[in-house]
């Protein structure tokens, strides 16, 4: 049996690649916007929102063949500074865990009501 310890990080993550969310933290020129969720890291409860924490990274020549270039790369942000998108009313919206009728859980907007995805 695994060990957990006191300052490993678990997060219930209630978004999915794909989502639409709005950045509620950060930068202003990140926030307000609609934007992509583009992959999930649920061990680090950490999110990659497209075209947020944009970072330059030098990639140098490895050979004499390849050339020296400059890369821009998409860094996690965490997953509190974000909000899904209601699919009803467009605007930022927590996440509540319902029990459909067939028996699974599914994600159901608090502000509308309205499931999502």
């Amino acid at each position: 049996m695994a060990i957990k310890h006191s300052n490993e990080k678990t997060a219930k993550m209630n978004i999915r690649t794909g989502d639409t969310v709005v950045v509620i933290s950060g930068k202003s020129r990140d926030r307000a916007t609609p934007r992509k969720v583009i992959g999930v890291i649920p061990k680090d409860g950490k999110l990659l929102v497209e075209g947020v924490n944009v970072v330059k990274d030098v990639r140098k020549a490895s050979s004499a063949n390849s050339e020296s270039a400059i890369v821009e790369k998409t860094m996690p942000i965490d997953a509190s500074n974000v909000a899904l998108i209601d699919p009803k009313s467009g605007k930022a919206t927590r996440v509540r865990l319902v029990k459909g009728a067939d028996g699974k859980r599914q994600r159901v907007s608090v502000k509308s009501g309205e499931v999502i995805g």
